[in-house]
């Protein structure tokens, strides 16, 4: 039996260990929290995740909050006009709806079931030393540990990330009593030029349904004010400042809301990294980074755990289909590159969002307002955004797009 060790218990680390454990793995998972700690402590991301990465977890029957979860049914487009109005207004249905549970319940659910299986669970940081001691114990050493010393093992490879410092100020706000959009329910995705985004979508935590808000200010902007916010009430208080303020028929809707708990919050920033997928400990074994790790992009385009859950699958076949051929370095890095043949498009398109919007895009956002066609391929983008391309970079190709949809 092959054994394989993966530090890191979330999205993409729990979805692996899950999948090999029913291929019959020895499997060993590393977290440096228990699942009392992550069910206890803050939120973790805002993961709304698309119909194609929810049935990688179906495939593997742990999609087991999937009839309780709220549906998102579509994508609305708002952008924010120089009056403060709406210049752009539309949505549009998801041809299968997105899902948003809560790390929080999640994450412990999927390490109980993992040690039902019979995966073993440590709880221990890991470090160069037990990394070294893995290595040696294992047939392969897979980091799935998104943030931290652990990732910094692994390069950055510079020329798949043009930004080496935050692009935004981010953060999350869990809330109940806000007034639902009318269907379909929607991630709601508002954008105001020169300032930041925002986006708000149902979901399930830990105290039932909810909404999550997601806050991403251009740094330097009025939005990039969450560093002297101290206590919960601070931290709400200032996400209706911004929605009143800049916002107001997403204001409207919060008139009744409060924190689905104190934990519900979160603040903070990072820069957009790829790094290289093979990192050499010092006793020169190679290790493989996944998701996270290697691919982290910026939340605006919401694509984080819809990585994650894509790149366990990508992994968990990979590493089937391996064998009992050796795990060696050109082996890693094969199956990373297979999973940035998708993950690629991913980056490109988040990157691309960070950026003031060139004017084929502009022309793009508003022929949605007008024509189904387009605004569907907008929404359904979100599930797999190699969709957009080439339309989406290439003006000549956004006209043709347009002219086509026009055309019926």
């Amino acid at each position: 039996m092959r054994k394989i060790t993966i530090v890191g218990a979330g999205q993409s680390g729990l979805q692996l260990a899950l999948g090999l454990r029913q291929a019959g793995y020895d499997v060993t998972v590393v977290s440096n929290r228990s699942a009392d700690d992550i069910r206890t402590g803050k939120v973790l991301s805002s993961q709304c995740m698309f119909a194609d990465a929810l049935a990688a977890e179906a495939e593997l029957g742990i999609d087991y909050w999937a009839r309780e979860c709220p549906p998102v049914q579509g994508i609305g487009v708002i952008i924010a006009g120089p009056d403060g109005k709406k210049a752009v207004d539309w949505v549009a249905r998801l041809d299968r709806p997105a899902q948003s549970v809560d790390q929080r319940l999640k994450v412990p659910g999927w390490l109980a079931q993992f040690s039902k299986q019979g995966g073993k669970l440590v709880i221990a940081d890991a470090g160069i030393g037990e990394l070294e001691h893995y290595a040696r114990a294992s047939d392969l050493v897979v980091v799935a540990a998104g943030k931290g010393e652990i990732t910094r093992l692994f390069e950055r490879d510079a020329e798949k990330s043009p930004y080496d410092k935050p692009q935004r100020a981010l953060a999350l706000t869990y809330v109940h009593g806000m007034t639902p959009y009318p269907e379909p329910s929607r991630v709601s995705f508002n954008i105001v030029p020169g300032v930041g985004e925002y986006f708000v979508f149902p979901a399930l935590t830990v105290s039932g349904p909810c909404e999550i808000m997601v806050f991403e200010g251009i740094p330097g902007g009025p939005w990039d004010c969450w560093q002297g916010v101290k206590t919960p009430a601070e931290h709400l208080a200032k996400s209706l400042w911004i929605l009143n303020t800049f916002l107001p028929w997403e204001g409207a809707r919060c008139r009744n809301v409060r924190l689905t708990d104190d934990n519900g919050i979160l603040a903070g920033s990072f820069p957009p990294t790829v790094r290289k997928p093979v990192a050499r400990l010092p006793s020169g074994a190679a290790i493989l980074g996944m998701a996270d790790a290697v691919v982290l992009n910026d939340p605006i385009t919401g694509q984080g755990s819809n990585n994650a859950a894509k790149c366990a699958r990508s992994y968990l076949a990979a590493i089937r289909g391996r064998k009992s051929a050796p795990f060696d370095a050109a082996w890693m890095q094969a199956t990373f590159d297979d999973y940035w043949s998708y993950a690629q498009f991913v980056t490109g398109w988040t990157n691309a969002m960070l950026q003031p919007p060139p004017p084929h895009v502009v022309n793009l956002l508003g022929a949605a307002g007008q024509l189904p066609k387009v605004a569907s391929a907008f929404a359904n983008g979100f599930d797999d955004p190699r969709t957009f391309f080439p339309w989406l970079v290439d003006p000549k190709e956004a006209d043709k797009f347009i002219a086509s949809a026009a055309a019926g």
